[in-house]
């Protein structure tokens, strides 16, 4: 059924939206283009310089200690009735405190949270959450399943299954950006909102098609759209990328102390470099567009 007032839209404006549109998409598959030639000449350079470490991938089977720590809380499990996924969270804090629900970012899980498990478990029942798709959280085959709707009812649902009606809501980096649209869609379920390293959605939206620099920072949301490639890249040289990531001077934790361990490392390699790991988390970003 067509929307009510297109058929009445003069064809000047239908023209222009129609251009627009076009436009966008082919923004999207050029730079989608680029990121994948930049990722496909570094992975032809590193066969050249070092091709045995290329396709080093090591399987590791058993989780580091640091995972099990009784001291970041209990493992636990929840079937959500809908959905009929099970999602893995670990819970600090006596129940029936305030529920304090902290949602990840990307290539991350439940562990980030290990810090805040700690500190607010006497305030508060604190659940740190694997995301649709992250470690031992379900993760459906088809990317259609990670549309933004599935992501923000995830919320609502897990709420419910918990027996609360309302909590404190952190979210970081994409685990950010469901945290807005969750106190976006359902704000009485929100007591309080914390989103740390992401801006508003609609302001974000802006701001990257404005600035390319951003749009160049984002490069990685683009690149994610392509099939297989990015999760194989990943997988290059034992997961270097991964490492990067959490210890590179551009984007890992450079304040002394607060660095991650070895064994921290080792629980995101654990994590991610099990078969078919890193295919849910980047399909969260295959239906951004």
């Amino acid at each position: 059924m067509a929307r009510p007032g297109a058929a009445c839209q003069p064809p000047a404006r239908r023209v222009m939206v129609a251009a627009r549109a076009l436009l966008f998409w082919a923004l999207v598959y050029s730079y989608c283009g680029v990121c994948a030639c930049i990722a496909g000449l570094r992975l032809l350079w590193s066969i050249g310089r070092r091709p045995g470490e290329t396709f080093r991938w090591l399987m590791r089977e058993n989780p580091p200690a640091c995972l099990n720590d009784p001291s970041l809380g209990t493992h636990c499990y929840v079937r959500i009735k809908d959905s009929g996924l099970r999602f893995h969270y670990v819970a600090a804090g006596e129940r029936g405190k305030p529920l304090m629900l902290l949602l990840h970012g990307f290539p991350e899980f439940w562990y980030s949270w290990r810090h805040q498990l700690r500190e607010f478990k006497s305030e508060y029942r604190v659940v740190a959450l694997d995301l649709r798709g992250y470690g031992e959280t379900d993760a459906p085959s088809h990317k259609e399943n990670y549309k933004l709707d599935f992501l923000i009812t995830d919320i609502k649902d897990i709420l419910e299954s918990l027996g609360y009606n309302k909590c404190v809501l952190i979210g970081h980096d994409w685990g950010g950006m469901i945290a807005w649209l969750v106190a976006i869609c359902y704000p009485e379920m929100v007591t309080k909102l914390i989103v740390v390293n992401f801006p508003h959605p609609s302001v974000f939206t802006e701001y990257i098609l404005r600035h390319p620099s951003q749009l160049i920072k984002s490069g990685y949301y683009f690149f994610f759209q392509m099939p297989w490639f990015p999760e194989f890249m990943f997988t290059v040289d034992d997961f270097k990328v991964l490492k990067s990531l959490f210890t590179s001077q551009a984007t890992g934790i450079g304040k002394k102390g607060c660095r991650l361990t070895a064994e921290d490392i080792e629980a995101y390699l654990y994590v991610f470099s099990q078969p078919g790991a890193l295919t849910g988390p980047i399909n969260h970003y295959r239906n951004i567009f």
